[in-house]
């Protein structure tokens, strides 16, 4: 495992770790909301790591990235980060793989760098727009009646929180281990950071249809904290789109059912780069620039 420092938009620096072959193809990891790159253990711990790049960022604000009290309302910024991990990893083509939140964050790169400079995009239990008006419509109950404790700055409370959360974020229970790294990695994210992330107004509804990489999207039936329906509307509004929906998984169907989605990953990236045959690559040759979008 490498490990770098990455600058930022506005200088922050991010921590990102990758794994596996230099010069295989390429796969940047873009974690959730109050996680970290440690999240994707089963993708990095795994066969992928033999077959492809592996790169898992820290989010700004999140894991060991630095941890500003204000610089998460900007959607510029944090598609200057994605696009500085790109740079400066000297990734070719990568596949973006974004769960929950880095939906958000996959979009905001594509608004402001298109997607000429990646060959696919995973969405994993995505969210890509939310407002206040919204929530309810694309955010599970359980979810939304946590949000005072995530801004807590009580301590107990703020545990009991996360407590549930990661509870919530899978459908299978995870093991003791497991659970509490979740919830410890989780603890690292100051309450001011989570604040600013969920208190954004996002719409990227303009920009889906406008996509012209491959698109997988991967959403658990028993998601507690993203809706299925969302994943569905989705597929509806980007071109093309493979919907891969798992009936027995929640909110990080890629620890709910690593094998499944290791294996469905391996497929779209070498179709997507155009090694060996797995999915059928689309609008190959057309890739969207920012200023279409």
């Amino acid at each position: 495992m490498n490990t770098h420092t990455v600058t930022g938009g506005n200088q922050l620096k991010l921590h990102v770790e990758e794994a596996g072959p230099a010069d295989a193809p390429s796969i940047l990891f873009i974690h959730g909301f109050s996680q970290c790159g440690l999240a994707w253990r089963r993708q990095i711990d795994s066969e992928l790591a033999s077959r492809f790049r592996l790169v898992a960022m820290d989010l700004r604000g999140h894991g060991q990235s630095e941890k500003p009290a204000d610089a998460y309302g900007d959607a510029r910024l944090w598609a200057e980060d994605v696009h500085a991990v790109i740079g400066a990893l000297d990734l070719k083509q990568p596949v973006l793989v974004g769960w929950s939140y880095g939906g958000f964050v996959i979009c905001d790169y594509l608004r402001y760098y298109g997607d000429h400079d990646v060959s696919g995009i995973n969405f994993i239990g995505a969210a890509t727009k939310i407002s206040q008006e919204t929530a309810p419509a694309i955010l599970g109950s359980d979810f939304l009646s946590l949000l005072p404790g995530f801004f807590s700055h009580d301590t107990d409370e703020t545990i009991a929180t996360l407590v549930t959360f990661a509870g919530i974020c899978t459908h299978r229970q995870l093991d003791r281990g497991e659970f509490y790294l979740t919830l410890g990695f989780s603890a690292l994210v100051p309450p001011a950071v989570r604040l600013g992330l969920l208190s954004r107004t996002i719409d990227n509804d303009d920009l889906l249809p406008k996509l012209r990489v491959p698109v997988v999207i991967s959403h658990g039936e028993r998601d507690r904290i993203v809706h299925a329906q969302v994943a569905r509307d989705h597929a509806a509004l980007i071109p093309n789109a493979e919907l891969s929906m798992y009936a027995d998984a929640g909110h990080a169907v890629f620890l709910d059912d690593a094998g499944r989605f290791n294996r469905e990953l391996a497929r779209f990236v070498d179709a997507s780069s155009g090694v060996g045959a797995g999915l059928p690559t689309r609008g190959a040759g057309a890739h969207s620039t920012a200023a279409d979008m």
